[in-house]
């Protein structure tokens, strides 16, 4: 019976260790998932400050024949998909595949996510161009001026095809949900005008000055999508660490019942052997 208290013992020393490598993870992502939120406001901002812009660029005289609002040729285009980085998030990684299942037919597909990645060659999709999800909120940025560099080769290649993005939003009351927007080209109806009384005044064209407020932009709305993801994947581990928490917790409450039965057995079975004993000495 010492033997058997002997491996219980052990069995909750290994489900104690479990224990603070969750706590670890847990901390982890929510410091993480802390960190990108506190990005958001400030790109947003960026991105309604290029928005606002090109509407006040939409006033000049000259034609913007170069930004058609509609794609020409009947391309499907790209496809750029925000997945997971890592594991140790439940579903979340299949999830983000299921959900854009459907926009990735025929696409030139950038994907985002080592993790997704893996998943979406298991499945034989094929991936035009992938990239890493950093670690720390701070190197999104960097991440979408890759995007863009990879993006921007792509259409140089084909010409002007439509582009669109899928990513996920975390809330608290549904989780993930998937996101579809289309970034290109820009429809610049939707670009409210300005109702200043003169057109901004400017240095170059009309055309390469919504030509470079584009960029910034498409750069701004693929940041946000980039920190969307980022939260998103770190509150999924954070509710799956949860869950394990909870199992765990069940686990070693289990393992000191039954060692606190086992030792009560064991002492119970010595003294029955001692009363024995006295008694065949009497």
């Amino acid at each position: 019976m010492s033997d058997h208290l002997a491996e219980i013992g052990q069995r909750i020393e290994t489900v104690r260790q479990l224990g603070a490598v969750v706590n670890a993870m847990q901390g982890i992502a929510a410091q993480r998932a802390h960190q990108a939120r506190a990005l958001l406001p400030a790109v947003r901002r960026y991105a309604e400050t290029a928005r606002t812009a090109i509407g006040q660029a939409r006033r000049l005289d000259e034609p913007l024949a170069r930004f058609p609002a509609r794609a020409v040729g009947g391309a499907r285009g790209g496809l750029i998909l925000f997945g997971a980085e890592q594991g140790f998030a439940g579903a979340f990684p299949e999830q983000l595949l299921d959900g854009a299942a459907a926009d990735m037919q025929d696409r030139h597909i950038l994907l985002i996510g080592a993790r997704t990645a893996t998943l979406a060659a298991e499945r034989g999709l094929r991936i035009a161009w992938s990239a890493s999800m950093p670690s720390k909120a701070d190197a999104l940025p960097a991440l979408a001026t890759s995007i863009i560099d990879a993006l921007y080769d792509y259409l140089d290649e084909v010409g002007a095809v439509p582009i669109t993005m899928a990513y996920p939003v975390w809330s608290s009351g549904k989780g993930v949900s998937i996101v579809r927007a289309s970034l290109l080209p820009l429809d610049l109806d939707t670009f409210p005008a300005s109702t200043a009384d003169l057109p901004p005044l400017v240095n170059i064209n009309a055309a390469d000055l919504i030509g470079d407020l584009t960029v910034e932009y498409v750069f701004a709305q693929i940041c946000a999508a980039a920190v969307e993801t980022f939260v998103a994947e770190n509150e999924a581990r954070l509710r799956t660490m949860a869950t394990a928490r909870s199992h765990i917790d069940r686990k070693g409450e289990a393992l000191r019942l039954e060692e606190r039965l086992t030792r009560q057995d064991q002492i119970t079975s010595e003294v029955v052997e001692l009363s024995g004993g006295r008694h065949r000495r009497e």
